[in-house]
């Protein structure tokens, strides 16, 4: 029975054995294997004899195991070469170690042990008469292969992206940082799904109170299955109801490696292509790898250009709604009668009007994501153009009104991470909120209480808004501008992520 403490903290796997040890008699281990395995059809027991006549047992589960090595490496050689004649069990296992040198082979004196590794993709292998079994590395399935991630394309830099399967991922990684200072520590989480977690960092760079947070956060996780990486993103944000993400995600390897290089974790979840990196700053949801691939003027122009659209995207159509509700004498005069003509026939006050095209602009741009790719660029480009000039025919809106809408919509899509892209979106119907009752002081009002919000946020004891709340003027270079990579000092400011590297606090964490 799975101790009360296993149960808890989710590393027992539903339905595994406890404390079962391995039988000399291999037909037992066989035996207690089918037992757990029954009404699996793709769970094979391939039964050989050694030479010498002694019987052994291949398990595996189909799909999952490369039968060719199987046989080439471990089948064949056993048949054909078996060089001590021994009853001994422990002499028995000692042989077969010699025998099976092609592929890794390492004992198991445990059934719990078995059926994780079986679970796993590895085969067992029983003999009939030894002190114990042997997992088989012959691990082999379908697999996607390293390709460009569609979400974070950029012009220059390089295409390959993360991908399902946890070892090309750090693979990847090892490539770009090739140190022994690269650390990696693995767990498992999830009763049912046992799914493999492994968290990187750099030593000597990452803050080792950094370090330990991350440790036990994950260790903290207790779930019954971890299907994707957003489970753990879910269980590891300081505040998870809240609208801002605090952990940064990405499918590159090369902005994975540069977080590292700053001293933050780097954390990827076996069977998803998108890894985590922690702690997230605002600042590092403002910035694209590219930024960092062009000359260094062109990628501060960029940087500036997004954080106008930022905040066009968050206010546009409050401030809009606002002046043009209580505040038209903020118009100039031939603007604000071209705007009375094209609002004198619109039956809905500009509060109203701004909510439904929002709305409708949303679910255009939601149903585009959704549809293939082949068509769903254009069913979203054509659908908001069709509908927006139907409702200017029929009355429903006034024309400045679409174009300020349009206008908010192309701006969020400056907004490099699709995390922060959805709080943008979700935070201006609120804002709209109070400037359509309130008018300037409601948009004033809203933007204090998102600041002391923002001020407040913490990601793993780090103020979210480090470099700007509290201000460093080394760390404002790479905020505001994109000083030059050959800037004497520009690493060692990069390194200090934000205040990461000089002290954690884990008091409100």
């Amino acid at each position: 029975m799975p101790t009360t403490e296993e149960q808890h903290n989710g590393t027992a796997q539903a339905g595994m054995p406890q404390n079962v040890e391995w039988s000399s008699y291999g037909e037992h281990n066989v035996a207690f294997l089918k037992d757990c395995f029954q009404q699996c059809e793709d769970m094979i027991f391939y039964n050989f004899e050694l030479q010498g006549g002694k019987k052994a047992t291949l398990c595996y589960l189909d799909g999952l195991t490369d039968t060719a090595m199987l046989d080439e490496h471990i089948i064949e050689p056993l048949k054909q070469r078996y060089p001590d004649q021994t009853d001994s069990a422990n002499v028995l296992v000692e042989d077969i170690l010699r025998t099976v040198t092609a592929v890794k082979a390492m004992p198991i004196y445990s059934m719990e042990t078995a059926i994780e590794a079986i679970l796993s993709g590895l085969a067992i292998l029983i003999p009939h008469r030894a002190a114990a079994g042997f997992t088989i590395d012959a691990i082999k399935f379908d697999k996607r292969g390293v390709s460009e991630p569609t979400a974070e394309s950029v012009i220059r830099g390089p295409r390959d992206g993360f991908v399902e399967t946890l070892q090309t991922n750090v693979a990847l990684l090892r490539r770009r940082i090739r140190t022994q200072q690269l650390k990696m520590e693995s767990l498992k989480r999830g009763a049912l799904t046992h799914t493999e977690i492994r968290y990187a960092y750099i030593e000597g760079i990452a803050d080792p109170d950094l370090v330990e947070e991350v440790r036990r956060r994950l260790q903290r996780i207790s779930l019954q299955s971890v299907l994707d990486s957003g489970y753990v993103e879910a269980c590891l944000e300081d505040k998870p109801a809240y609208l801002f993400p605090q952990i940064v995600t990405t499918e590159r390897p090369d902005v994975a490696a540069s977080h590292l290089l700053e001293g933050r974790i780097v954390i990827i979840v076996d069977g998803s292509p998108v890894v985590l990196i922690a702690p997230g700053l605002w600042a590092s949801f403002m910035q694209s790898p590219e930024d960092y691939y062009h000359r260094h003027y062109f990628g501060t122009l960029i940087r500036w250009l997004r954080y106008v659209c930022f905040l066009i995207s968050m206010l546009g159509p409050s401030l809009y709604v606002a002046i043009i509700t209580y505040h038209q004498e903020m118009i100039p005069t031939e603007l604000i009668l071209t705007m009375a003509r094209a609002r004198s026939q619109i039956p809905f006050p500009a509060l109203v009007e701004a909510l439904l095209m929002e709305i409708m602009f949303e679910a255009i741009r939601e149903a585009g994501a959704r549809l293939p790719q082949q068509v769903g660029s254009a069913v979203s480009i054509v659908g908001a153009l069709v509908i927006g000039q139907a409702a200017i025919s029929a009355g429903l809106v006034s024309a400045p009104m679409v174009m300020v809408v349009s206008i908010t919509g192309v701006s969020s899509f400056l907004v490099p991470h699709y995390n922060m892209g959805i709080a943008v979106r979700m935070l201006r119907f609120p804002i709209m909120l109070f400037s359509g009752f309130l008018g300037l002081f409601g948009l004033i009002m809203a933007v204090i209480l998102l600041a002391t919000h923002l001020l407040k946020l913490k990601s793993f004891g780090v103020p979210y808004l480090s470099g700007i709340a509290p201000m460093r003027k080394n760390e404002l270079k790479d905020i505001l501008l994109r000083v030059p990579v050959w800037s004497e000092d520009t690493q060692i400011e990069r390194m200090s992520s934000a205040g990461i590297n000089e002290g954690v606090d884990r008091s409100k964490s």
